[in-house]
């Protein structure tokens, strides 16, 4: 059997990159901050699965995911740095505390244990990492100021890895996934804005399906969604920054 690594597999993308993974026939080593994570073998079934319950924002955090890792004593074939979260509202608004704890997520963490990762992988000459980004990455995110610029440094992030890591015999690929049907928004605090709405939001279980596709196509991004989605981060690319800033505030802002 294989073995993949999944951050934020308690919910949403991460708990479809997971599935899926299961169902082509890898062994799970599913991240979660939340006890949420702890039931996920009986969620997923059919593979080993070893849940990890453990705060990314911090060193430690990172730590006991890799030691969980090392002690199965296994090759790491596939790892899917997924977790993520944002804040939404005004800068001027927005609680410092909560934004730093963000970056140390979106961002430092997410740089912790890729290091361990692809450490492991070019060990091994082999491997294939997938890094969650976002199509925000695209676009200035005024009412997620600072949301923006880390899934903007998470895709610039994995496409040098990438070049570099071909030398090691591993692929990386982005994801970026539109917005999506999933408590992604709830939790930001943007329940009074158009993104507090999942009706008219892309599928999870597509957006997974898309990543893990171009993964192991050996594509170096995708844009995960419907063809909305993809035809809107093609426009983006077109646009000046003002004109993408002024588009995004018309969704983010709140509305009270």
């Amino acid at each position: 059997m294989t073995l993949a690594l999944v951050t934020g597999a308690s919910a949403g993308i991460g708990f479809q990159l997971a599935s899926q993974l299961a169902e082509r026939g890898y062994d799970i080593v599913g991240v979660g901050a939340s006890d949420r994570i702890n039931d996920l073998g009986d969620r997923i079934g059919g593979v080993q699965v070893i849940p990890v319950q453990a705060d990314l924002t911090s060193a430690e955090g990172i730590e006991q995911v890799w030691q969980a890792v090392s002690q199965i004593g296994r090759p790491l074939d596939v790892a899917c740095l997924n977790a993520g979260r944002s804040l939404g509202g005004a800068f001027l608004d927005t609680d410092l505390d909560e934004e730093l704890q963000m970056l140390a997520l979106n961002v430092t963490g997410q740089v912790r244990l890729a290091k361990h990762v692809v450490r492991h992988m070019a060990g091994q000459q082999a491997g294939n990492i997938l890094v969650t980004t976002s199509c925000s990455a695209l676009t200035p995110t005024p009412y997620e100021s600072i949301y923006g610029p880390t899934r903007a440094f998470m895709l610039s992030f994995a496409e040098g890895l990438r070049e570099e890591m071909k030398e090691h015999g591993v692929g990386v690929t982005a994801l970026l996934p539109g917005a999506t049907a999933t408590d992604f928004h709830h939790t930001a605090g943007m329940g009074n804005t158009k993104f507090g709405s999942n009706d008219w939001k892309n599928d999870p279980a597509q957006v997974a399906r898309q990543g893990l596709d171009a993964l192991f196509a050996g594509e170096d991004h995708v844009i995960g969604g419907n063809q909305a989605t993809k035809d809107g981060a093609a426009r983006n690319r077109t646009l000046s920054d003002p004109v993408k800033a002024a588009e995004f505030a018309r969704s983010s802002r709140p509305s009270n």
